[in-house]
């Protein structure tokens, strides 16, 4: 197997904006801020990105995969679900899932599940993403077209 250079070991700029819409997307399905980080490639050799949920104070970390995401430096991806956040605010988080760039050939991406299991591994962001985005805009149908009943949603929830 040959390996991506590690120069590919980074999210470009069309991949970290729909890792942060991913968490916009997520914080309004679940109701609540998720957070998503991108971590340095410089102490892995590879960058990644981590998703959580931040704690409330009641919350009880029992139980939980915890991990802070955001302090001093950190890139936070999205609108962060709301939250006012200022430079260097770290926030105990649930640690929901996160995305880390792979040298393997073939494998761009691997996502890592709320465990630490390596769960899927794929060339393409959009398969190990829970929702489907596409910037794509489809012209108004004509009430000519014939009309197949097929539903050409542009973000649809994956199961």
């Amino acid at each position: 197997m040959t390996a991506h250079p590690t120069s590919q070991l980074v999210f470009s700029a069309r991949e970290l904006d729909l890792l942060g819409r991913t968490a916009d997307a997520l914080s309004a399905y679940m109701g609540k801020p998720v957070l998503a980080e991108v971590i340095d490639a410089r102490e892995t050799g590879f960058e990644w990105v981590i998703f959580g949920v931040p704690l409330e104070t009641a919350d009880s970390e029992q139980d939980r995969v915890t991990v802070q995401i955001g302090g001093p430096k950190a890139r936070l991806l999205g609108h962060k679900g709301g939250l006012a956040v200022r430079d260097g605010d770290a926030f105990s988080c649930e640690y929901l899932w996160a995305i880390q760039l792979s040298a393997l050939e073939g494998v761009r991406f691997i996502k890592v599940d709320g465990q630490g299991e390596e769960i899927a591994w794929t060339e393409n962001l959009d398969d190990v993403l829970p929702f489907v985005m596409s910037d794509d805009q489809s012209a108004p149908k004509d009430d000519d077209e014939d009309e197949d009943g097929d539903d050409d949603a542009r973000t649809r929830s994956r199961t």
